[in-house]
């Protein structure tokens, strides 16, 4: 009898424990959170996402020639890809994504890829956001969108480099664009644009009065009364040509400094009016 009611309480027991364990593995698959996929084309406050390929990736980085002493920032972060390539290559890098969701997964996506501590992610709207920390500018968004924050990125440091995944910012022309193939079947085109500085008006030189007209990077104007030729503006860079003289100078707000071929030669400072 001992025996019976042993084998008994023994079933009885077991029944208890597959019970206890089933009803615990269901509560946990009905509260256990769903991790966070995107799809290709889900909506966000401004845009669609799309992701850039990784090929396209590398290549706006390499356009903008970075280096691990700037600081990235991308606008639209979306999975955080280019922001965490960046932290891969040194840079610090932080972007700027509306999405909650999408900024927790891309803070996951870069403690996976071991850069979280390089590569940072703010649930923020791109309008009332702050660039100017910025040495480099990444982005995938629409036209439209692009021409709303194009007063904000035209007021940016000169010399500042904004990379777009394939939409443009009208008339202002990109300095370089590129389309890759290898590694990429849609949205394959790169454009950079280098923040130019503010030229416009008249300097003050000791060869006379230059004066300067400015539309984006492409500029024009006279030297006293001689037309200068071959001008161009990157960045803080200028350079250009009056009559036998070439000048070549960096411009630090309303200061241009640089130096002469030809001519009288020598250095030059030119001081805006």
């Amino acid at each position: 009898m001992r025996t019976g009611r042993l084998a008994t309480n023994t079933c009885l027991l077991a029944l208890l424990v597959a019970l206890w364990t089933a009803s615990s593995y269901a509560q946990a698959t009905q509260t256990a959170p769903k991790i966070f996929e995107p799809t290709v084309g889900q909506e966000g406050k401004d845009v669609v996402w799309v992701p850039t390929s990784q090929a396209l990736v590398d290549k706006m980085l390499d356009m903008a020639k970075v280096t691990p002493e700037d600081m990235l920032i991308d606008l639209g972060s979306g999975d955080g890809r280019t922001v965490i390539t960046a932290a891969k290559r040194g840079l610090r890098a932080h972007g700027i994504e509306y999405n909650p969701e999408m900024v927790e997964l891309s803070i996951r996506n870069a403690k996976a890829a071991g850069v979280g501590d390089k590569a940072t992610f703010a649930k923020a709207d791109l309008f009332e956001s702050d660039f100017a920390k910025a040495q480099v500018i990444t982005m995938f968004l629409l036209p439209s969108i692009n021409m709303k924050l194009r007063p904000t990125l035209l007021n940016l440091e000169p010399g500042t480099r904004i990379v777009s995944n394939s939409f443009t910012m009208e008339g202002w022309q990109a300095d370089q664009t590129e389309k890759i193939g290898d590694g990429c079947t849609s949205w394959c085109t790169a454009l950079l644009w280098i923040v130019p500085a503010k030229v416009e008006g008249t300097w003050q030189m000791p060869q006379g009065a230059l004066t300067l007209k400015q539309q984006f990077q492409v500029i024009s104007g006279t030297l006293g009364q001689t037309e200068i030729s071959k001008a161009t503006l990157r960045g803080d860079e200028i350079m250009f040509t009056a009559g036998n003289a070439s000048y070549t100078g960096r411009v630090e707000g309303n200061t241009m400094r640089g130096t002469v071929t030809g001519g009288a030669g020598g250095a030059f400072t030119a001081t805006k009016r």
